[in-house]
């Protein structure tokens, strides 16, 4: 049996999708797979992530060529995946999950605490930036755009002192680079970060159950808190949260954080319950999260993307 696969053209989604084949061959021995590259808003459109107003600007093109039958399935960073996709689509398969902190990278070796007053950071998220903001406000933190080679580059280039970004893109792509780590406590997490995605079409039980053999019940689970949480408040690109749940025995802990556009007033809520049900979790800490105030929050980052969007 051969399978079409939908991907972006980036180095880190071939990669991605790559890892995903070698998982599926493994345990499918008699599949072949063929890599059919799509083109996404993201990749054509230069603009800083928030300033583009549309969910899915890395996967919809894609998703939509498998719900059209153009391809079988595809592979997404999961942070990229909106928490509610095409209707006749589904999250056929969350496999192991990566480490999900992100991660500190200058050209000296220069860590977030020690760079120098004034140093340029670059990112590509609003909720990195503002966490950056909180941990050093005597730096400027400035959108960064480009795949990872080239942000390092940039870094390099002394175009910025610095640059942060998600360790789990290090890792899928072996690059040989110094970092620092840094700490979920100050940078919760994107919800889904770290994890890959495969969708599938909801009808097509075959594919669904060959994917399925890869799957990582754990990281299915802790996706779900998140996701729920993150669909309940509606986070995204114009309003960004830390979101990160884990395991524990029986039981998940979700822990969330959310900022205030200059950052000076946040929100923490962590919560536990049933691992085996996560949308309940999500459900509770988002409940919690509105009672403190989050709406305000919501609106006050979405009424500041619009003014920048309008210099």
């Amino acid at each position: 049996m051969k399978y079409v696969i939908g991907a972006r053209g980036s180095q880190l989604s071939l990669a991605q999708t790559n890892w995903i084949i070698s998982e599926l061959t493994t345990v499918n021995p008699d599949t072949e797979f063929e890599i059919k590259i799509i083109k996404t808003k993201g990749d054509t459109d230069a603009r800083p992530l928030f300033t583009i107003d549309q969910k899915g600007i890395f996967e919809k093109e894609i998703d939509r060529a498998v719900a059209d039958h153009e391809i079988d399935f595809a592979v997404h960073s999961l942070k990229d995946v909106p928490s509610q996709i095409i209707d006749n689509l589904i999250l056929s398969c969350i496999p192991k999950r990566e480490i999900v902190n992100d991660i500190f990278i200058s050209s000296d070796g220069t860590t977030l605490d020690s760079i120098k007053s004034g140093a340029t950071i670059g990112t590509s998220s609003l909720r990195r930036a503002v966490q950056v903001i909180r941990k050093r406000s005597d730096v400027i933190v400035r959108p960064i755009r480009g795949n990872i080679e080239t942000r390092i580059k940039k870094v390099f280039g002394k175009e910025f002192d610095a640059v942060v970004l998600a360790q789990a893109g290090i890792s899928r792509l072996g690059v040989d680079v110094k970092f620092t780590q840094l700490s979920t406590d100050d940078f919760s997490p994107s919800p889904g970060q770290g994890a890959l995605a495969i969708v599938s079409r909801t009808d097509d039980s075959d594919t669904i159950k060959m994917v399925k053999k890869i799957e990582d019940a754990d990281s299915r689970l802790e996706i779900e808190a998140e996701r729920s949480l993150s669909n309940y408040i509606d986070s995204g690109c114009r309003f960004p949260i830390g979101a990160y749940a884990k395991s524990n025995g029986d039981e998940m802990i979700l822990s969330v954080s959310a900022f205030s556009v200059d950052g000076k007033k946040s929100l923490y809520v962590t919560k536990s319950g049933k691992k085996n049900d996560p949308h309940s979790l999500g459900k509770i800490v988002g409940e919690e999260l509105q009672d403190k105030g989050i709406n305000d929050l919501a609106i006050n980052w979405r009424k500041k993307v619009e003014e920048w969007n309008n210099q």
